[in-house]
């Protein structure tokens, strides 16, 4: 590395707080166990929210992991925390692999994935709720670990800067959203991934989707965000 002058980038240990457990809403029991094998997608996702800096404050960004290959197969972003943009992330996750009842999702148990809105959508799709136990980030230990990642590789170091537009709001929001989407595409079609035979994420998920074709199905954006609307490939 030092004859090609390359250096590494280390994980940061600072962090903001994404979760608010404290609210009325009902919270699943840890169904999942830390049980994070899967023997073939869509038996296992999870969720989870992180936040990326820029000049104008805070982004935060919604995603959803399948287990199986460990692939984002879901995700979307805005300047604020509500609801709707989990449920967004979801739904490109949704209509990208229109999963069989039997599905399991996990999350935290902040109020983005306990509102009823969130957990109706689940149970209409026939989707068992996991939800991981009070301030124990191990119970979802894969999420967390693909979004520090993403850090490392796609936000730490990097400053995002505003354009000169008269939104300049949602002109930082689309720098930050296409690198992360362009460290997204990289890493599912070429970091070798240990939970995926040592394959790519995509290279092992397209075992199981061989015979079908891409399909987008677009869904209206949250206000304010930014959402993927096109996979690079389905499964």
């Amino acid at each position: 590395m030092r004859t090609h002058d390359l250096a590494s980038r280390k994980r940061r240990r600072f962090r903001v707080v994404t979760t608010d457990s404290k609210h009325a809403h009902p919270v699943a029991p840890n169904v999942l166990g830390r049980d994070f094998a899967a023997t073939a997608p869509n038996q296992k996702w999870l969720a989870d929210l992180t936040y990326v800096p820029t000049d104008e404050g805070w982004l935060y960004l919604a995603l959803v992991l399948d287990l199986f290959g460990r692939k984002i197969v879901g995700w979307a972003m805005s300047d604020t925390m509500p609801q709707e943009l989990t449920a967004a992330a979801l739904w490109v996750a949704l209509g990208w692999r229109d999963p069989q009842p039997g599905l399991m999702h996990h999350s935290d148990r902040g109020s983005q994935y306990a509102a009823r809105h969130y957990r109706k959508v689940l149970e209409a799709r026939g989707i068992t709720v996991s939800m991981s136990r009070k301030g124990d980030c191990w119970d979802n230990a894969p999420m967390e670990s693909a979004n520090g990642t993403l850090k490392v590789e796609c936000v730490h170091g990097e400053h995002f800067r505003p354009a000169p537009r008269p939104s300049r709001r949602s002109s930082s929001t689309s720098a930050t959203t296409i690198r992360c989407a362009d460290t997204r595409r990289w890493e599912t079609s070429h970091r070798l991934n240990s939970s995926g035979a040592g394959m790519p994420a995509q290279s092992h998920s397209a075992k199981e989707y061989r015979r079908e074709q891409p399909r987008v199905i677009h869904r209206r954006p949250v206000s304010g965000s930014s959402q993927a609307t096109e996979p690079a490939g389905r499964g």
